[in-house]
């Protein structure tokens, strides 16, 4: 058997583990929902959310904005940043804060890192 013939067998058997450790790097998205109705297992955690902006307001230096997911709505707190345009498609990684809860209902908001392309 020749080099080149080993080499490729070798690269065809790694290839499910290379794309394994790939997809197991890439953060998920979490459903606004499961955030709101488990807060107390992600308060404090790093999240990512996606979901369409349905209202934002700014003063100064800290914006806050809505995004809704289908599976709730998460209020997103930012500073230095403009809030996205309302409608807007938006991805946003950042600290989910719990701030409480009154029986079956959670007020919380996401701290923003950053925000990317969903």
């Amino acid at each position: 058997m020749s080099n080149t013939s080993h080499s490729i067998r070798r690269l065809a058997w790694l290839m499910p583990f290379a794309g394994s450790l790939f997809l197991a790097g890439c953060a998920s998205i979490t459903p606004i929902g499961q955030l709101l109705d488990n807060s107390s297992r992600y308060d404090g955690k790093t999240v990512r959310i996606a979901g369409d902006v349905k209202g934002s307001a700014g003063v100064f230096v800290l914006s806050a904005y809505e995004v809704t997911d289908g599976t709730g709505t998460l209020t997103v707190v930012s500073e230095g940043a403009s809030p996205p345009r309302t409608g807007a498609r938006v991805g946003v990684k950042g600290t989910f804060q719990a701030l409480f809860t009154l029986g079956a209902k959670s007020l919380a908001v996401l701290k923003e890192q950053s925000r990317f392309q969903p």
